[in-house]
């Protein structure tokens, strides 16, 4: 039997859309490692995001950089793995993609503003405040249509969106299997 490519899958989407929790259950669900994106922020990022001051680019290069280093060093140690990170312009996408050094997949959290508004206001100590949600929404480039890209959206329960998101992986796999 042929040994599978190692693959690595990035669980996108702003604050609020579920990230880590899609991205543990997809994980276990394929009996993959899973990263939590983040976990990788350094300390300067994480108090500006608490105080309320949305990260520059320059805040985010060295954490994209952070990111696709571990996405790299399991994929090329043969094992699969999954992480979260906003990848919320094409740019950071980008930087993942090469910072990856491999095929990269995306399953991109989308929701309405109204239902991400809710979830925000429901969350109990993480770091992110509801007030930076529209700042995000602002930065947002969707990355539909992007090469590697599969879209669930997050109004269902946890295992729905888990269960679209494995089946568009796995079915996008599959397309590419086919074709090499």
């Amino acid at each position: 039997m042929e040994k599978r490519q190692a693959r690595a899958v990035v669980v996108m989407g702003v604050s609020g859309a579920g990230k880590s929790s899609v991205a543990e259950r997809i994980a276990q669900r394929l009996g993959w490692s899973f990263v939590e994106g983040d976990r990788l922020h350094p300390q300067a990022n994480i108090d500006k995001m608490a105080h309320g001051t949305p990260l520059t680019d320059d805040d985010r290069w060295p954490w994209l950089d952070l990111i696709g280093a571990d996405l790299s060093a399991s994929t090329s140690k043969g094992e699969s793995i999954v992480a979260t990170c906003s990848s919320l312009k094409r740019s950071y996408r980008e930087r993942l993609r090469t910072a990856s050094k491999g095929p990269l997949y995306f399953v991109f959290l989308k929701g309405s503003d109204e239902l991400l508004s809710v979830r925000m206001g429901e969350r109990k100590g993480h770091f992110m405040p509801p007030a930076l949600l529209q700042s995000q929404l602002a930065t947002l480039e969707s990355p539909e249509g992007e090469e590697r890209v599969v879209t669930v959206d997050i109004d269902a329960t946890l295992d729905i969106i888990t269960d679209h998101a494995v089946a568009a992986l796995e079915a996008l796999w599959q397309t590419e299997d086919r074709q090499d």
